[in-house]
């Protein structure tokens, strides 16, 4: 969608107005509406098997490469997370003093 082009004024449509609204197969729908002359459509998308998309980060090339040696998300630690903000009290100053 980065490349694609409002229909009427010829601005490039801005990914926070775009909205999925569906896919089958491999087909997506779309609802897009353009910033510059507020114009709006519905677009019909396929995505083309083979090519693979760049993942754009802040991240160093090593960072990214130590986060993939990290283990997933389990449900322990949400809900350990979840304990942690239950009672956390917001004073960052002392979280971030304690050692």
């Amino acid at each position: 969608m980065s490349t694609i082009k409002c229909g009427v004024c010829g601005e490039r449509y801005e990914a926070t107005n775009i909205k999925v609204l569906g896919y089958r197969d491999d087909v997506w729908f779309l609802n897009v509406a353009c910033s510059a002359c507020q114009s709006r459509a519905l677009v019909a998308a396929t995505i083309k098997e083979g090519k693979s998309l760049k993942a754009i980060t802040d991240l160093t090339e090593t960072e990214v490469t130590e986060s993939a040696k990290t283990s997933a998300i389990s449900g322990d630690d949400i809900l350990d997370l979840h304990s942690f903000l239950r009672d956390f009290d917001g004073d960052f100053a002392r979280l971030f003093s304690q050692k």
